[in-house]
Parts: C-alpha cells; sequence; structure tokens
C-alpha cells in the first residue's frame, strides 16, 4: 500500500464539513491508485499543477492531497462562489476566485501568490479547462502556474490524473457503478532553477509553462501506458473554445444563427 502523511494543519469548517461528507463519499464510489504523494512538500508554499479531465477532479485531487497531509486551496471559476451554500463553503474553506478570459483573472494572481507566502498548496490546472484534446492528453497550458512559481520561488509539484472521466465524463453524465479507480501520480518538482535568475519575460514563462506540461504529460503517460501526441492540442488552432461546453454552441453563436 502507497505511503501516505497525516494531516498537520488545521482544516477549519467549510475544508473540514467538506472533507468529511465528500471523502467518505469518494471512498465508497472508487478504488484509489495514489501514487508518489510523498513528493509533495510536508509544509510551505507549494504550486500542484495537474491535468484536468473532468469537473469531478478536484475532488478526487483533493482527496489525494489530504490523504498526504495537505490541505489544497483551488483557483475556481467565479461562477461557484456565486451559487447559494456551496460558493460560501469555497469562499471560507480559502479557494480563490478566478473570472476567467476578464481583466479582473489578475486578482486572483495576486490572492494565489499571497496564499504561497502563507504557505498554502495552490493548485493549478494550467490548461485553463477541461482538456479539449480527442484523446484527452493535456493540452497547451497557460503561464499562470509558471508566474506564480517565479514570482515566489516555490516549488512546481506536477500531478497527473487517470480514471475520473470514467467516474464523470467531460461535460457528461456521471456513472458510478462499477466503481471506478483513480489513477494519481506526483512527480519530483519541476526543474526552474536556470529561469529564477532573471527577469520574469514572456519567453521565460513560457519556456517554465513547456517544462510544466512536460512534467504532466509523462505522468500522464506513465499512467496510461501510452505515447502522448508529439505536439500538445492547442485549442485556438482548432477553432475551439475555451470555457464551457466545446460540443454546443456559444451564446454568441446561438444570437447570430
Amino acid at each position: 500500500m502507497a505511503r501516505r502523511r497525516r494531516l498537520d494543519q488545521k482544516r477549519g469548517w467549510a475544508f473540514g464539513f467538506a472533507a468529511d461528507v465528500v471523502r467518505p463519499t469518494l471512498t465508497v464510489l472508487t478504488r484509489r491508485d495514489w501514487r508518489d504523494g510523498l513528493k509533495i512538500p510536508a509544509s510551505g508554499g507549494v504550486v500542484l499543477a495537474c491535468n484536468h479531465l473532468s469537473h469531478a477532479d478536484p475532488l478526487t485531487l483533493a482527496h489525494f492531497v489530504y490523504d498526504h497531509g495537505r490541505i489544497v486551496r483551488y483557483l475556481a471559476k467565479q461562477e461557484v462562489f456565486d451559487m447559494p451554500v456551496v460558493g460560501t463553503i469555497a469562499a471560507s474553506a480559502g479557494q480563490i476566485p478566478v473570472a476567467r478570459l476578464s481583466t479582473d483573472a489578475s486578482r486572483s494572481y495576486d490572492a494565489a501568490v499571497e496564499a504561497i507566502h502563507d504557505g498554502q498548496a495552490v493548485v493549478f490546472y494550467p490548461e485553463g479547462t477541461i482538456t479539449r484534446d480527442p484523446d484527452l492528453w493535456p493540452m497547451r497550458g497557460k503561464t499562470g502556474a509558471a508566474r506564480v512559481a517565479l514570482t515566489t520561488g516555490c516549488p512546481v509539484v506536477p500531478i497527473g490524473h487517470w480514471g475520473v472521466q470514467e467516474l464523470l465524463p467531460p461535460y457528461g453524465k456521471p456513472h458510478l457503478l462499477p466503481r471506478k479507480t483513480i489513477h494519481v501520480k506526483a512527480g519530483d518538482p519541476v526543474d526552474l532553477d536556470d529561469l529564477r535568475e532573471g527577469p520574469v519575460t514572456s519567453p521565460v514563462l513560457h519556456e517554465a509553462t513547456a517544462r510544466i506540461m512536460a512534467a504532466i504529460t509523462t505522468i500522464v503517460e506513465d499512467l496510461r501506458g501510452e505515447t502522448a501526441p508529439a505536439e500538445r492540442y492547442d485549442p485556438r488552432a482548432h477553432g475551439v473554445r475555451q470555457t464551457g461546453n466545446p460540443h454546443e454552441k456559444s451564446h454568441e453563436k446561438k444570437e447570430s444563427s
């Protein structure tokens, strides 16, 4: 059985409530293949960078991280915080709102930096949304995780996720039975040392992001036992919408049709 680490920090009422409800539910509904979770530092600010497969993987990833002694702080879309009850719990649990594709998104960057300085484990999905790759491989990444890591000097631990898409397919309905196995693996910190020596320029951010996505993809290859495409999928190049269900027409397209 994989080694685990006991939680050694205060949960707070909101995270405690969520953990006491969600964790037992996931334990019943899923089997867990947890690998190398002790590569997540036991304390201190850290960016956890993970691939995004399903609306359920924030729950299963939080389960993995919690089982290895840390509480996660997510950058969650603003709409979550606008929901009754759920929004209150998310805010009280220290989650970070993100106004995607908006000038207000810079506020989430400041909040993430503050959380890192406070010694928190902040989860980033560098893809920015559930993968649009037809075979669910990690896509081209955005630079937010790299920017926070280079600004704060904190480590970036890559995490690969596979299997949760069988529990809840992207933009689909849940398949609870039979029980699904959730595979999650943490990797060694991404080597960004040479990029920390100078200013955080656009080329530096893109190089750091490429390294982060390469590390995540290598882990996913290991979990899947397959080789990823040589070129990561770019939604913009394929004309695929960046938010929402890519299989549905956007509100703007509906109005113009």
